[in-house]
């Protein structure tokens, strides 16, 4: 099931362990049953610390296994074979049911036992969502700190008949004690603040404690991230606050053109970033959402959602942007119940159905050339006469037999029984005539908004689009605040673009900053 080199990797790993864990596994006679059984195996062949043994419970879901440990009590579910983006889970799983520290902080950790309620959750994945297994690791995190907490992961492209019970069309989708709890992207922080009430007021309180900030980035994407080491590499006192680290970059599979890297996935280049901006005195503020900016004493201050404000001499924004909505009819109400945002993430669910793409840019012709070969047919709809796509991508398309492009359609409503998705309407803009399409699900790819709205009542000079509008050094309208990346006018929206653009908004507060004496600095209030 291993091969060698992965062996002699995890050999490595589990040699830090200081506990024994047992591998529960319940099998029936699938061939998936079997992948699961001699991972199990190879898994035990590495360590001393491992012993396999047939789960107990016979109300158990087949294939699946149980991280156990009977010194602490704790148990850590994977329902279906841990492979993929999820390879990481199981390996984290073991070694923190086995006695290996987690990386959480020290307050999380703290945060995790001191809870005294029984937590039942479970995740339903896809494996090739890249979303799924921050969410899978953070609740394993905690199931594996707290015995009253457990944490099963579900293959959901495996266990078809719960996920079409419990209507669930996009991933990671998470129930807690049976009820829904939570869908898309969640850290450990967000979390334990929706279980713990009073921990995101403590939190706020520490944030409002941290001294003023000489730059202050609003934003952890690659514009983000390339400002706060620019500003670091200064000796300038530096602060990331972000909502996700790596932003869209995190949901990008594969990168092909970023200059100097043949081809990479977006997790990866997100956790060079990280790694990066963390080699230098860079205070990382995870999970945090801008609400406001104003100004204030020598500088200006960032009030967060959950109440905390920072202060800072200088500011980059780079908030990125989400992807754009169709703004039709049913739209909302079938967002997560077939209408979909990420083919990788939720594509999997739609195994051997019908599905449609919206937009015939890059993002949705890659879209459907990903979507191809999972789902039974995939019909590409664009709005205009022409694909905006690169010519390489069209062929690739157009050489696939289940794949339909359809020109000058707009989409004009999503049509559901109630629950789910069942087709679009559309209109021929040719001939004006009304067409419907039965589908299963919808994959939104038209393009993208900024995250601007927080900064509407701000001051800082907004486009007709919401971008910021920025000059050549990245300054907005308002002295000592800078802006960078996909949430400004910048006109091609790029990786490597973005990056760019933090570095010069970053050395443009550098040079506000030094040409500031401390009178000028008293009266920017």
């Amino acid at each position: 099931m291993l091969d060698n080199n992965i062996k002699n990797q995890l050999k490595s790993h589990f040699e830090s362990l200081t506990q024994p864990v047992e591998l529960l596994i319940a099998l029936d006679d699938s061939k998936k049953s079997t992948e699961l059984e001699n991972l199990a195996h190879d898994l035990a062949s590495l360590s001393d610390k491992f012993t396999v043994s047939n789960n107990p419970d016979i109300d158990a879901r087949r294939p699946s296994m149980v991280v156990y440990s009977a010194i602490k009590n704790t148990h850590i579910t994977f329902a279906g074979v841990p492979m993929g983006h999820e390879f990481t889970s199981l390996v984290l799983a073991l070694l923190h049911t086995g006695g290996h520290a987690s990386k959480a902080k020290a307050e999380d950790i703290e945060q995790i036992q001191s809870l005294d309620q029984p937590l039942n959750f479970e995740i339903y994945i896809s494996l090739s969502c890249q979303t799924c297994p921050q969410v899978v690791q953070a609740l394993n995190t905690m199931a594996a700190t707290n015995r009253q907490i457990k944490a099963t992961m579900i293959d959901g492209a495996l266990f078809q008949d719960e996920v079409e019970q419990r209507n669930i069309l996009a991933v990671p989708a998470v129930y807690l004690n049976g009820e829904p709890f939570s869908q898309g992207a969640l850290s450990l922080t967000d979390i334990l603040n929706k279980v713990d009430s009073k921990g995101a007021a403590r939190q706020a309180a520490v944030l409002s404690e941290k001294q003023q900030f000489d730059v202050l980035v609003v934003g952890g994407g690659p514009a983000g991230a390339s400002a706060a080491i620019y500003s670091a590499r200064k000796g300038l006192n530096t602060g990331i606050v972000a909502d996700r680290f790596g932003g869209q970059v995190a949901d990008t599979l594969a990168i092909e053109n970023f200059i100097s890297i043949k081809a990479t996935e977006g997790p990866k280049l997100v956790t060079q970033l990280e790694e990066h901006v963390k080699y230098y005195d860079v205070d990382v503020m995870h999970n945090q959402r801008a609400a406001a900016l104003q100004r204030a004493n020598n500088g200006y201050e960032i009030t967060l959602e959950n109440g905390a404000t920072l202060k800072a001499k200088s500011l980059v924004l780079a908030t990125g942007a989400r992807w754009r909505e169709m703004n039709v009819p049913g739209e909302q109400q079938y967002r997560g119940h077939g209408v979909a945002y990420c083919p990788h993430c939720d594509g999997p669910l739609f195994k051997g159905k019908p599905v449609a793409v919206i937009g015939g840019g890059n993002s949705g012709i890659e879209a459907a050339i990903d979507l191809a070969n999972i789902v039974e047919h995939v019909t590409v709809l664009e709005f205009a006469d022409t694909l905006r796509a690169d010519e390489v991508l069209i062929r690739k398309a157009n050489s696939l037999e289940n794949i339909t492009i359809i020109k000058n359609a707009q989409t004009t409503e999503v049509l559901g029984d109630g629950k789910k998705v069942t087709g679009l309407s559309y209109t021929d803009r040719t001939s004006g005539e009304n067409k419907q399409l039965n589908l299963a699900g919808i994959f939104v790819q038209i393009g993208l908004i900024p995250n601007t709205e927080w900064l509407k009542d701000s001051n800082v000079e907004l486009s007709q689009f919401g971008e910021i509008i920025i000059d050549a050094k990245g300054a907005t309208s308002l002295a000592g605040v800078y802006a960078a990346g996909d949430a400004t006018t910048t006109p091609f929206k790029q990786i490597i673009i973005a990056m760019g653009c933090g570095a010069t908004a970053s050395l443009g507060a550098f040079d506000y900053l030094i040409r500031q004496t401390p009178s000028e600095e008293q009266r920017v209030a």
